[in-house]
């Protein structure tokens, strides 16, 4: 029994005493009421809940007389060796040896299902994050973004949803400009414009361009503005496929890569741009004023700051104007939720966002959720070679691997300034959290393979002998799973999976040490080892699953 099974045992026992004892009055009793949790003390049983004193005071009834009244009729469960009352109403429940040992089946047999759920089904996300300028490789911030993005992604998925990662391209305005400027001057050999970009990078990109341009110097010399543009869509298209591999090797992918360029393109047939018809559709809401020779959106009206220009009378759009045109275009494409993770120096979107939902006719509770990332540096880190002022995540990739910064980086929420020491993402020592938890599904990998040398399968299934004290706290622990996930999602923090297998691992590495699935000595094999080689199993099982969260590989062997 899961603590989300007996969660619904207890909120359906508890709704009919309270109903009984309101004489048939209904009362409504959900299973966040009466959640239940790991005793500190596991003297006191494997769950409690405070459940009777939540609802005592509603009824009228006395704390201990409720909880008494409910402890009774759980004991009655299947699967439930006791149910005391403590304290001022506390429920202590411990499961028999029997029902908690079904989990390991249970685990076994579902696989990489065990833990999904369908807590969000019908929900379509929209999740942005990384959004880095094509103008330049990724760095140590963006690291940081694509780590929790994609594994937020993934627990998101987890509990049923339906996610679309997305990757918004700003491949229009003056940063593109000076990004072809300097390009085309590495390209012909010309000395760098005063604000070109600077890094090795830029000249490779200037290499490339010159080889794949027929003719640039001459065309730079009779038409430059043709040249320019030639040049810096070379340099754009290289550029972005640089980031692309780079993603995939960090294993981050998105299902969308979507250009800004698009939203100030006309439509087909002449017809308005999406930036056009953005402010055409909030006019016709009421939430469009004119003042001051320039375009503005009421966004005051929804708790922002400040009204935002839309346009000046140059006809030239603001940031804000294609932040609109995309978040209906989001809108659009039928996403009920948008997520939006941002840097730390974008705070001040915030308030601008959540307005823009409410103009847009969203609910600015439910239907955007922007969240903001603080800022990572890294002991050991040096700066890249090609791009000269930065940590690049190619060279981050070749020190210290994917494995050791996705997990580190998922480590922590996301609002939390984070500084990591490098030597010890590289260490392979029990210090090091992600090599602890990878270490323990190797263990059990280990203990796989050394059981089908020893003759030992799975044949039998006796979960009522394990009764030794690790293998009732490692069973507890695998039980917690479902519940880890679920939270995991409706929070929106993948930090609780890395934590949660942190102590999984602990919990294994204890039964390891005390409990043999391989016979020693002399010593038959019997159905106690047959079962015990579930139990192996079903860990492994729960860790390779809650790495797959953090996009983490699980090795066999270390």
């Amino acid at each position: 029994m899961t603590p989300q099974e007996l969660a619904a045992q207890l909120a359906r026992i508890l709704a009919e005493i309270l109903e009984a004892r309101g004489g048939g009055e209904t009362v409504a009793v959900t299973e966040a009421d009466t959640a239940v949790e790991r005793p500190k003390n596991r003297e006191h049983g494997d769950w409690a809940s405070n459940a009777a004193m939540k609802f005592a005071k509603r009824v009228g009834a006395n704390p201990r007389e409720l909880a008494q009244q409910i402890a009774e009729a759980v004991a009655a469960l299947e699967g439930i060796a006791k149910a005391e009352v403590a304290g001022p109403g506390f429920i202590n429940i411990t499961l028999d040896a029997a029902s908690a040992g079904e989990t390991a089946r249970r685990i076994v047999e579902q696989g990489e299902a065990y833990g999904r759920s369908e807590l969000l089904a019908g929900e379509r996300i929209n999740m942005e994050f990384v959004s880095a300028n094509p103008t330049g490789p990724l760095h140590l911030g963006h690291t940081r973004w694509a780590a929790l993005g994609d594994s937020i992604s993934r627990v998101l998925r987890a509990a049923g949803a339906q996610v679309t990662n997305e990757y918004y391209i700003n491949d229009a305005g003056a940063q593109m400009d000076k990004f072809g400027r300097s390009v085309l001057a590495a390209a012909l050999g010309e000395p760098a414009p005063e604000d070109a970009y600077p890094g090795e990078y830029i000249q490779e990109l200037g290499k490339k361009a010159l080889a794949a341009i027929p003719g640039l110097p001459d065309l730079a010399m009779t038409d430059r503005a043709a040249a320019l543009a030639a040049v810096q869509e070379a340099a754009y298209q290289q550029q972005l496929a640089e980031i692309k591999d780079s993603l995939d090797r960090f294993n981050v992918h998105f299902d969308v890569f979507f250009s800004e360029r698009t939203l100030h393109a006309p439509g087909p047939g002449g017809e308005p741009s999406p930036i056009e018809a953005a402010i055409d559709r909030l006019r016709e809401q009421g939430h469009v004023f004119e003042a001051d020779d320039a375009i503005w959106v009421r966004t005051t009206d929804y708790g922002d700051d400040k009204d935002r220009v839309f346009t000046r009378g140059n006809g030239i759009y603001t940031y804000f104007a294609a932040d609109a045109a995309y978040y209906l275009s989001k809108k659009d494409r039928g996403f009920g939720e948008k997520i939006y993770l941002l840097g730390a120096d974008h705070h001040g979107y915030v308030g601008r966002l959540t307005a823009l939902a409410g103009a847009a006719g969203d609910n600015t509770e439910t239907d955007i959720t922007v969240l903001i990332g603080q800022l990572v540096n890294l002991n050991g880190a040096r700066l890249s070679k090609r791009a000269g002022n930065i940590v690049e995540l190619d060279d981050l990739l070749e020190w210290l691997g994917s494995d050791a910064l996705r997990y580190w980086l998922a480590r922590y929420p996301a609002d939390s300034p984070l500084a990591l020491d490098g030597e010890k993402l590289r260490s392979r020592t029990n210090d090091n959290p992600v090599f602890y938890v990878q270490y323990a599904h190797a263990r059990s990998c280990a203990v796989d393979r050394n059981a089908v040398a020893a003759g030992i399968d799975r044949s039998a299934f006796e979960p009522a002998l394990l009764t030794h004290e690790t293998e009732t706290e490692l069973l507890g622990k695998l039980q917690q799973y479902p519940g880890i996930v679920a939270g995991a999602a409706e929070l929106r923090e993948p930090h609780r999976i890395a934590r949660y297998l942190e102590e999984l691992a602990a919990s294994f590495h204890r039964w390891y040490d005390n409990c043999r699935v391989i016979p020693q000595g002399d010593e038959p094999a019997g159905d106690l080892h047959r079962t015990r080689l579930w139990l192996n199993d079903a860990s492994g099982q729960v860790i390779r699953n809650g790495l797959d969260l953090l996009g983490v590989s699980a090795p066999e062997r270390l």
